[in-house]
């Protein structure tokens, strides 16, 4: 599996460098980062993290089990906490990766297409792959079910593809479809 973050952030976030290294400290270097998009369709965040929020999908150059997505989870709530400022949030990190056929991030919170992974995290499918395009489904949160990170998530899907063909193991369950 290919482990990505989408990094939600307020445009007054000053620390992206301290950020990067430290996402990649976790999850290994950084192979794609993003554009930060407007984060427009809810104002959820904004008493936390302030105005003008942006959302920025990353991917990593280390495939992983999914599996290890739990522990990730963990170790970015942690990440979280670590650029907080009295007591608020700065950065929200959604931890997840992609396979050949969607994409998934993790929560600690359930929901009934959510699966329980151990450790207080549930993967949470949020787009599928199919006919060559990203679908979202029907819980998938607004911003990326519009379709805003469709060229995000073919480019991540590429690398991934690129680091099976190249022999990188991609973790168990990760087997290659027939015609990709």
């Amino acid at each position: 599996m290919k482990y990505i973050t989408a990094v939600l952030a307020g445009s007054r976030f000053g620390d992206d460098e301290e950020l990067v290294r430290s996402l990649e400290s976790i999850l290994g270097r950084i192979d794609y980062m993003g554009p930060s998009r407007p984060f427009t369709v809810s104002d959820y965040y904004e008493d936390e993290m302030g105005p003008d929020l942006g959302r920025a999908f990353f991917s990593f150059e280390p495939l992983g089990p999914p599996e290890g997505i739990a522990g990730i989870k963990h170790e970015t709530s942690r990440l979280e906490d670590r650029f907080s400022a009295e007591g608020r949030r700065k950065v929200n990190i959604d931890a997840g990766y992609m396979d050949y056929f969607k994409v998934v991030l993790a929560s600690f919170k359930s929901a009934p297409q959510k699966i329980y992974l151990g450790n207080g995290v549930y993967a949470d499918p949020v787009m599928m792959y199919h006919d060559g395009a990203f679908d979202p489904l029907p819980w998938t949160f607004p911003d990326i079910r519009e379709g805003g990170y469709t060229e995000d998530f073919v480019e991540i899907r590429r690398l991934y593809k690129d680091a099976r063909k190249q022999g990188q193991p991609g973790g168990r369950g990760s087997t290659r479809p027939m015609g990709t």
